[in-house]
């Protein structure tokens, strides 16, 4: 039977399992999974079981935990697919030359991002901007998003009083990018809708969105409008806590209007209103390593005086953590620099907050062990290792903390969770277990490999529970699966990097079918 999108099978046949810490009997032979009510009933030896009802043929494919990308900035990144691609560019003149080379959009701005500075031989200028773009207002995003490059048009279009450099950084560049991401609905759900498609054809089930903007209405909004591809964890930024905390809202709860904006079941019988939940507290408390505003306890070569900045001071992120723990919200501390994730692990010490620290780049190694100590979950990009590797050798040279400790936490016993940071790098999950595995990309010899994790762990991390508590394919768990080619446990790096998902269900409903 060929079955397309938005049918919930009855049965999956000829799969097989794989993951890690399975109790099943059935090591690498075919089996069958029956599905009913959204669920997981029963998993036997092929065949064994009559195939009654719709069955979806795996054709001897890998059948995991549908996937989870624990930090996404959703409406940054579906407006990514009309910016102009700005990884390429090998300095600023180039840079502004591409963008000078742009369509603007429809508003009459042209936005560009994914640049990195750090190597150019040349420093960005406004003088070189404004001499490649005239008089169109023009954005440049940096990849790690904590600046911004724009040309005098934008600064004052957007109440900036232009200096030789043109360079937002940090909390200003954050605003730019709030304006530039307020864009009608119209414009950004439809993409959105695109990268939910995307995601799903990677496997993907779920994520936490964690968009600098008030994200309940907007999502409750999708979903009366029929959006039913992942599931979504939202974040609250501290400007809107007071607003959660007098709404009520708790980590976990349900999206509120989404049950009467949308109250059709799925054929599984489970509710597309309940897909969307509030997730945490969202505090960012230092900068980036590409801009070099990470909180390091050494500083940055040649600049002396420059250890970063620490952008929410102990106490207010203290007091934040502290109302939003009493409100039943979770916290997700943004620190990447390893004087920012002492702070971000003092403070769940003080307020018994429950939750992650988001990145966690550069770890003293005596913070390493108060992960697991304390419950905090390491939401970590493996990506970013690889993307940054030649930048933090260089800029973090200095440095004696341990860069992306990704082998050191797992070993610990933290709980990894892991994303992408889109649009910082692609939403694809696959990419990160192969960054996570192989620390390498491109055929370039591994970078750091003692950090390390091995296939088992990746695939575990890259599921809703993360690496301490994966999803599994047993009776009785949710129907959010995916079938894929080769076996991720024994997969190179090339296969885990291409590998080709054949179909994704979401609550046993299909969300992609190859």
């Amino acid at each position: 039977m060929s079955l397309g999108r938005g049918e919930a099978p009855d049965v999956i046949a000829d799969a097989r399992l794989t993951g890690s810490d399975r109790t099943d009997p059935f090591g690498s032979d075919p089996v069958d999974i029956h599905l009913a009510d959204g669920l997981v009933v029963d998993v036997a030896p092929a065949g064994a079981l009559p195939r009654s009802g719709r069955v979806l043929d795996a054709d001897g494919g890998w059948v995991v935990p549908g996937l989870w990308d624990h930090h996404v900035h959703t409406v940054q990144w579906a407006l990514s697919a009309q910016r102009v691609p700005l990884g390429g560019a090998t300095s600023a003149a180039h840079a502004a030359a591409l963008m000078g080379a742009a369509a603007p959009l429809p508003d009459g701005r042209r936005v560009g991002s994914g640049f990195r500075d750090a190597f150019w031989p040349d420093t960005p200028a406004l003088a070189t901007l404004d001499a490649a773009t005239g008089d169109v207002p023009t954005y440049l995003i940096n990849a790690d998003v904590h600046s911004v490059w724009l040309n005098t048009a934008a600064l004052r279009r957007e109440g900036f009083e232009p200096d030789d450099s043109g360079i937002l950084r940090e909390e200003p560049a954050f605003e730019i990018s709030r304006r530039l991401n307020a864009v009608d609905a119209s414009v950004s759900d439809p993409l959105v809708d695109r990268m939910a498609t995307d995601a799903a054809s990677r496997g993907v089930v779920g994520l936490v969105d964690l968009d600098m903007s008030w994200n309940e209405d907007a999502w409750v909004r999708r979903l009366a409008a029929g959006f039913d591809a992942l599931r979504v964890s939202f974040g609250i930024y501290p400007q809107f806590l007071d607003r959660a905390i007098a709404e009520g809202l708790q980590t976990g709860d349900v999206a509120r209007g989404a049950a009467s904006g949308s109250s059709a079941r799925s054929a599984t019988g489970s509710r597309s209103s309940e897909l969307v939940r509030v997730g945490p507290l969202k505090v960012i408390t230092d900068g980036s390593l590409g801009t070099r505003t990470a909180a390091c306890s050494h500083a940055y070569p040649g600049d002396p005086h420059n250890h970063g900045v620490i952008s929410v001071d102990l106490a207010t992120l203290v007091d934040l953590m502290t109302r939003a723990t009493a409100a039943g919200i979770a916290s997700a501390i943004h620190a990447i620099g390893d004087v920012a994730n002492s702070h971000a692990l003092d403070a769940f010490t003080a307020t018994g907050a429950w939750g992650t620290i988001e990145h966690a780049q550069l770890v003293a190694h005596s913070d390493i062990p108060r992960f697991a100590r304390l419950g905090v979950g390491a939401s970590v990009q493996p990506e970013h290792a690889v993307d940054d590797r030649d930048l933090t050798d260089t800029v973090w040279a200095g440095q004696t903390a341990q860069p992306y400790p990704l082998r050191a936490l797992a070993d610990s016993g933290a709980n990894l969770l892991f994303g992408s940071d889109a649009p910082v790098s692609p939403l694809d999950p696959w990419a990160a277990m192969a960054a996570a595995v192989f620390r390498t990309r491109d055929g370039r010899e591994p970078w750091q490999p003692h950090q390390r994790v091995d296939a088992a762990t990746a695939l575990s991390a890259s599921t809703r529970g993360g690496s301490a508590r994966p999803a599994r394919v047993e009776p009785g768990d949710l129907g959010d699966l995916a079938v894929c080619e080769h076996d991720p446990l024994a997969a190179d790096e090339a296969q885990l990097r291409s590998m080709r998902v054949s179909a994704t269900l979401l609550g046993g409903r299909l969300t992609h079918v190859a």
